[in-house]
């Protein structure tokens, strides 16, 4: 009797799991098939898969007996309870060296606690960001492997093979420890959160702003993605633009302005908050989204809350504005970016993860949503300076967002005298110039917390001397009566 001849083994036959298993089998690997609704495997086996390298399984201890050890098994299911499920289900036929992979959009710190969890039992667990859709599952997803390290040289001949490629190059890297591959997945839907609320910025300018139909909308983004912002998200933005309706007239005039979110962006803004970090254009994408949401109470605003200004009509050069639109969308994707590496570097050293910065842009390059041109210029700054601090002190972004400024500065103004909101926009632009800024404000906070709750402050260090020393803890009492200085025996 002839042993197992499943290479990779793969349960959930939704969609993207069904897209996954095609691609894997068109790269020579003998795949093995499950899914809980079992004649879905049989209408699977005899239908998309008909002639493939894919055979199929009816129970989780066939599924586990097709394979070859260590088995390759990989999780394409509805992130949460539905995981922990199926790994206890399969364990009882692992053995020691056996690897699981959840290929969903399961929450970081659940990828750490079920790395830990398994690992004990001596089970490789690996946790892997899938972006690209279905087509990119399909025809080759971004993918973003982290957990137990152990697994990866047993896995990175199925990952590497199925992944995108951009020049040549696999668009798969293992990223690090635990729940990194999950993290940096989060990370980069928090990041195409901004780049979505950018480009629907963009768009409500050109539409009420400048009172563009949405075919000439459509010429504008067919130009913008022969450029700098050449990206798949410009390319389908050009294609909605253009598609009309059987009335012939555009649908998208006819979409509910309600948007929906399933969760990764607010993940992406809360861990923001708890590090520390100041990721505000996700954040602000985010809010927007919830905004959207209200459509009701924002119809009854509407016919109460009026514009008072000077006009709500664009007056100036239409393409020169066009332009510096193009500038501004430009230099806030950039300072999303910024961000967005800001906030992986600091999850890093916060949980004892190595990051390889420029794997993971080169990971983002092809067949994930974020794909663009602009990916390439991330990727060569991190491989000529791995420890860069931030994007925006490498040469090549330093000029481009100096470049942008003037035009970005106008279309954010514009749009405030137009009466036209921009939170991304207005959030990218008020973070670079906070970044900028060797003395903000937060002084005068600082002393209003010491005024109502003795919460302490530090003086400057040009300042120090034997009244206020350098790095202590100070309290004032600011009514002046009473003492006048004491260092605190605790922290702000």
């Amino acid at each position: 009797m002839s042993g197992p001849t499943g290479d990779f083994g793969l349960i959930g036959l939704a969609v993207m799991g069904q897209n996954l298993i095609l691609n894997a089998a068109d790269h020579g690997f003998n795949v093995v098939a499950f899914n809980r609704t079992v004649s879905k495997v049989d209408h699977f086996l005899a239908n998309e898969a008909k002639g493939k390298s894919v055979q199929g399984a009816h129970s989780i201890e066939e599924f586990v007996s097709k394979l070859k050890k260590p088995r390759r098994m990989m999780l394409l299911v509805m992130a949460g309870k539905p995981v922990d499920d199926f790994i206890e289900t399969l364990l009882p036929y692992c053995e020691k060296g056996d690897i699981i992979i959840d290929g969903g959009n399961s929450h970081f710190p659940d990828t750490n606690r079920r790395t830990k969890y398994l690992a004990a039992k001596g089970i490789r667990f690996v946790g892997t960001g899938v972006s690209g859709g279905e087509e990119g599952a399909r025809y080759g997803p971004s993918l973003m492997p982290g957990g137990n390290e152990e697994a990866w040289p047993y896995i990175k001949d199925v990952f590497q093979s199925i992944a995108a490629k951009s020049d040549g190059e696999a668009c798969c890297e293992w990223v690090g420890d635990e729940g990194a591959g999950h993290y940096v997945k989060m990370v980069h839907n928090g990041i195409e959160y901004g780049d979505m609320q950018l480009i629907c910025e963009a768009y409500d300018i050109m539409k009420r702003g400048l009172g563009m139909q949405d075919k000439e909308i459509g010429d504008v983004l067919t130009k913008w993605n022969k450029g700098v912002l050449d990206s798949f998200l410009i390319e389908i933005t050009r294609d909605i633009m253009y598609f009309n309706d059987d009335d012939g007239t555009p649908l998208l005039e006819k979409i509910l302005d309600s948007a929906g979110q399933k969760g990764t962006g607010k993940w992406t803004a809360i861990n923001a908050l708890d590090l520390g970090m100041p990721v505000s254009l996700i954040a602000e994408a985010v809010l927007a989204r919830c905004l959207s949401s209200i459509k009701g109470e924002r119809t009854r605003a509407s016919k109460v809350l009026e514009f008072v200004g000077r006009s709500n009509k664009f007056e100036g050069n239409k393409e020169q504005f066009l332009e510096d639109l193009e500038q501004a969308l430009y230099a806030s994707k950039i300072i999303s970016y910024a961000q967005g590496f800001m906030l992986m570097q600091e999850a890093a050293k916060e949980y004892g993860w190595k990051l390889n910065k420029p794997s993971i842009a080169l990971m983002w390059r092809g067949g994930c949503i974020i794909r663009s041109v602009f990916l390439k210029d991330i990727t060569a700054a991190y491989r000529a300076n791995n420890d860069l601090e931030n994007l925006l002190f490498n040469d090549f972004f330093n000029k481009a967002i100096h470049k942008a400024q003037p035009g970005w500065r106008d279309v954010v103004a514009k749009a405030a005298l137009l009466g036209i909101p921009t939170p991304a926009f207005s959030t990218a632009l008020s973070w670079f110039d906070g970044y900028r800024t060797k003395d903000l404000p937060a002084n005068l906070l600082q002393a209003q917390r010491d005024y109502f709750g003795a919460h302490t402050f530090k003086i400057k260090p040009e300042f120090a001397n034997a009244k206020y020393k350098d790095g202590e803890n100070i309290h004032v009492n600011w009514t002046g009566r009473g003492g006048n200085v004491s260092a605190s025996t605790y922290q702000a």
